[in-house]
């Protein structure tokens, strides 16, 4: 059972992993470093639990004490209960939730560990929003996609935005990071997935047309928000794929094209 402490100090050390949880530089350099990322909000802490990661410490509003007490009976980490001004002071800003939580990460495993059984795969190039990473990472684990590769360059998946906006999504989809882009999409191939590049030009196949729910292995790439995917991916990709747009629209949002994407791969067959 976990210790319940009231802190009332906001430079309280204990308090360190909740400190400046708005200075996304900052916390994009330390929380890997550290080892450690923050979950917020009742459903994603559980989610967090539930997939295996451990408990730091958690850090609650009074009123949250009693929704989180079977959580707070369970682990062994402290618990800290402060008032929602002093939480605003610690983390820079107003936490609504009013529950977070510390958690240790997991080490990640290698990009050919994740193919060995895939079969719908996301592989994402210079996806740097938290926003999108977060939404693509929900709809790919509602969508029934397998893993994700991720480029060097690609945000966080566990900092605290991607995290809230996939609602504890990035625990269900197992993911990796390719070290040398793009020429790591060569083990990709290699391991019997064909490359299929999302983008609006018109030189690419209808998506529906190209059918990759066929595909005994297909592995889906996506570009960031903008520029889309690079030249150098572009070209190293075995097709190029678009999905049809209507009254003159010539792209949509990553997070929304990986939606409709995910279901023409899986065939809007989600795979438990």
């Amino acid at each position: 059972m976990a210790d319940l402490i009231t802190v009332d100090d906001p430079d309280d050390p204990r308090l360190r992993d909740y400190t400046g949880l708005t200075d996304v530089e900052l916390r994009r350099r330390r929380e890997p470093a550290e080892g450690l990322f923050i979950a917020e909000g009742e459903k994603v802490i559980r989610r967090a639990g539930h997939a295996g990661y451990e408990m730091r410490s958690m850090l609650l509003s009074a009123k949250w004490v009693d929704v989180m007490r079977d959580v707070i009976d369970e682990v062994p980490a402290p618990v800290y209960a402060i008032a929602p001004e002093l939480a605003e002071r610690v983390t820079g800003y107003h936490v609504h939730r009013g529950a977070l939580a510390s958690m240790q990460r997991k080490p990640l495993p290698t990009a050919g560990e994740l193919l060995g059984g895939a079969r719908r795969i996301v592989v994402m190039e210079s996806v740097n929003d938290h926003t999108n990473i977060g939404a693509i990472f929900r709809s790919a684990a509602a969508l029934g996609m397998d893993a994700v590769l991720l480029s060097p360059d690609c945000a966080d998946p566990l900092y605290r935005r991607s995290v809230k906006v996939s609602m504890g999504a990035v625990f269900s989809v197992p993911y990796a990071r390719l070290e040398t882009w793009p020429r790591d999409l060569e083990t990709v191939r290699d391991a019997g997935f064909k490359l299929l590049a999302l983008t609006p030009d018109e030189k690419a196949t209808a998506i529906d047309e190209a059918a990759p729910h066929r595909l005994e292995r297909a592995a889906l790439m996506l570009g960031a928000e903008g520029d889309g995917l690079s030249a150098r991916a572009l070209m190293a990709a075995d097709e190029w794929v678009r999905i049809p747009m209507a009254h003159g629209v010539d792209s949509l949002n990553v997070g929304a094209a990986a939606a409709v994407a995910f279901y023409a791969v899986a065939a809007g067959r989600p795979q438990d």
